[in-house]
């Protein structure tokens, strides 16, 4: 589970987040905000790209201040944009890639490799260049690369925003459809809906806190 104590961060002086105390225990859970609320620095925060200035962020009792390699061991991280994510030419080659970091034998990476792809039915694009892929498939791919890792919580944020109706439905769906709890920042209100709890953020702050149906009312009638 992750807990955050007292979290509070700021960047080049500018206050993003202040005084957040959270436990999130659910299987599903999103997260709203206005653009500069301060959600994708809470989403870096999980699984420690960010590190914050002030109180703590445990995940299972680890300090993401302490243990770094654990704590991307526990938390997978999927960005909104998959070409912030890929590192490697060949989409094969790119889900090998933290596999091979760890040191995993070859035959159990190709095995894990083949899974992976299968789940989504892109095993056609094992060896295919990774500039050719769509959208839609660049973000499975990339999903594909932090689930080759076995995390135990995988976080996504804005996994949909840059993809069309097809393909976020696909995204939307494979989301749905896994067995890691997921904590998942979106505007796109639809895809959590059904999720076990919504959290808000507004000015660096949880302004709201519930069942979906009430937060995201809530939000709806903010944004006006």
């Amino acid at each position: 589970m992750i807990v955050l104590e007292a979290v509070s961060h700021d960047f080049d002086g500018r206050p993003v987040l202040d005084g957040i105390d959270l436990a999130l225990p659910e299987r599903r859970i999103g997260v709203v905000g206005a653009n500069g609320s301060g959600k994708s620095t809470f989403a870096r925060l999980l699984n420690g790209l960010v590190v914050p200035r002030a109180g703590r962020v445990l995940v299972d009792g680890v300090d993401t201040r302490k243990d770094i390699k654990a704590i991307r061991r526990k938390v997978g991280f999927v960005f909104q944009n998959p070409d912030h994510q890929i590192v490697m030419p060949i989409v094969a080659e790119d889900l090998a890639f933290g596999l091979k970091a760890r040191r995993i034998p070859k035959g159990e990476i190709d095995a894990r490799i083949d899974a992976a792809l299968a789940r989504y039915q892109l095993d056609h694009l094992r060896e295919r260049p990774v500039h050719l892929l769509s959208g839609g498939e660049k973000q499975l791919v990339a999903m594909s690369a932090v689930l080759v890792t076995d995390p135990e919580i995988i976080v996504f944020d804005e996994p949909t925003t840059l993809l069309d109706l097809r393909n976020r439905n696909r995204v939307a769906a494979a989301i749905e459809e896994l067995a890691h709890p997921a904590v998942v920042v979106s505007h796109d209100l639809d895809l959590i809906a059904g999720f076990d709890r919504v959290l808000m953020i507004e000015e660096g702050r949880v302004a709201a806190d519930g069942q979906p149906g009430e937060v995201l009312r809530f939000y709806r009638e903010r944004m006006r």
